[in-house]
């Protein structure tokens, strides 16, 4: 199983955009049969079979398995990853570009959705990638903000010099600050 399935195709979001395939995929994290995921669901083992089968054509599901029961052969399926993204692209840019600087909405947004499709081009092969990451909380009063920015692109333009050369295995690098959401004081 996959850790991200990255949606580029329309006719994969309208496959998993539907609740009640969303609801059957989630009993798909685990090999399951549509008699067993329609038991779970309430629902006749032939609906949850129509709904395993789109999610199938999409690649979202897979058939794992195989058994005998009571003289008939029922299919094992299971989820293809563990978290499904769907690529902005499916809707594409509204409107025209629009320049943006490094301290904008914006920016940090097309910033997000590059990051989005590099680590979804990861899949299948380097599904355990190496990797590193951190993060961690700090406050920057509006009027520094700039000030704040300049210290950041110097800090990691001494990393990139330090780091930059030929030797090693090649990483990009992004470092993201946007408003905490949701966190009491």
């Amino acid at each position: 199983m996959l850790d991200v399935l990255y949606l580029d195709e329309i006719s994969q979001a309208e496959a998993l955009l539907k609740p009640q395939r969303i609801d059957v995929l989630r009993l798909l994290g685990e090999p399951r049969s549509c008699t067993e995921v329609a038991a779970s669901l309430g629902q006749t083992p032939q609906r949850v079979y129509y709904h395993v089968k789109r999610l199938q054509e999409a690649g979202l599901v897979s058939q794992v398995a195989e058994r005998r029961v009571r003289g008939i052969i029922e299919g094992i399926y299971q989820a293809t990853a563990r978290s499904y993204w769907l690529s902005p692209r499916l809707v594409g840019r509204i409107g025209g570009s629009v320049g943006r600087d490094e301290l904008s909405l914006g920016y940090l947004l097309d910033l997000v959705e590059k990051v989005q499709a590099d680590v979804a081009a990861l899949r299948p092969a380097t599904a355990e990638a190496s990797s590193i990451g951190i993060s961690g909380r700090i406050r920057v009063r509006p009027d520094r903000r700039q000030e704040f920015l300049d210290d950041l692109t110097s800090t990691l333009q001494e990393l990139f010099t330090r780091y930059g050369g030929s030797e090693g295995e090649p990483f990009n690098l992004v470092v993201a600050c946007y408003p905490e959401v949701g966190q009491d004081e």
